[in-house]
């Protein structure tokens, strides 16, 4: 039986995909609490703008937004091939995978820390381990409630414009449906995790936030764009994983399948 199972293509197909989906969000989670300039990054030179009234603004961003875009495109693949069930599915098995992985965090930080280990590291600048090992895994914990909730909420958002799309145009335009899914999801992630963490949890100003807010999404709808072409290569890959035949069976399934859901 088992065997079987692993040798049906699509189902080793939703594997990979679901797979890699959940893999990236998660690695997305937790390498999340660092900030880094893109400005910086890329060797140019620093920009520093003025935006509803904030001034000093630059391209400071989570390296979370470096795997996320992969997420999108996978459910966009997902949504494709196995409908928005798929998609809903995996969203909610991935969010409670998070949940899980930073409660195992919350309980590993609070394990009394061997005194040799917390000084382990200080000839290489990191004199006390526990609070260097606690403020990296614990920082998470305070954006996790808006991170999760924005992640869902994009997700279901994502799957629903795509669902509409394609219902519109077909089998035709993969461009439209998964560029602008992607877009409308990534800008409902950006506003519900921005104003959850940053104007009700930390008190930020309502403009303050819009701005990081659209700093932020700016460079998401870059990349959303930028990431256009891959979405055609992948498609290409798994038509002729699958063959041309079980391919357009399981778009017209999935098809189906968005019509009832």
């Amino acid at each position: 039986m088992i065997h079987n199972i692993i040798r049906d293509k699509p189902t080793r197909l939703f594997i990979f995909l679901g797979g890699f989906f959940i893999a990236n969000a998660v690695i997305a989670e937790i390498i999340g609490v660092k900030i880094f300039s893109l400005e910086d990054t890329f060797g140019f030179t620093k920009a520093s703008f003025t935006l509803l009234g904030e001034s000093g603004l630059s391209f400071d961003l989570t390296v979370g937004v470096l795997p996320w875009p992969i997420v999108f495109i996978m459910t966009d693949i997902i949504n494709e091939y196995y409908g928005v069930r798929g998609v809903r599915f995996l969203s909610v098995l991935t969010a409670a995978l998070i949940a899980f992985a930073f409660i195992v965090f919350y309980f590993s930080i609070h394990t009394s820390a061997a005194g040799w280990w917390r000084e382990s590291q200080v000839a290489n600048g990191v004199p006390d381990m526990q609070a260097a090992y606690s403020q990296i895994l614990g920082q998470g914990m305070n954006i996790i409630f808006a991170s999760l909730t924005a992640f869902l909420v994009g997700q279901l958002t994502d799957a629903l414009v795509f669902k509409k799309i394609k219902q519109f145009t077909g089998e035709k335009r993969i461009w439209m449906r998964a560029t602008v899914s992607t877009l409308f999801s990534q800008l409902v992630d950006t506003i519900v995790v921005s104003y959850v963490y940053l104007y009700f949890s930390l008190g930020f100003s309502f403009p303050r936030v819009t701005a990081i807010a659209m700093v932020g999404y700016t460079y998401k709808f870059t990349i959303a764009i930028l990431c256009t072409p891959l979405i055609y290569l992948i498609h290409a890959v798994i038509e002729k994983y699958l063959g041309r035949e079980q391919a357009a069976n399981m778009k017209k399934s999935a098809m189906e399948m968005q019509k009832i859901s």
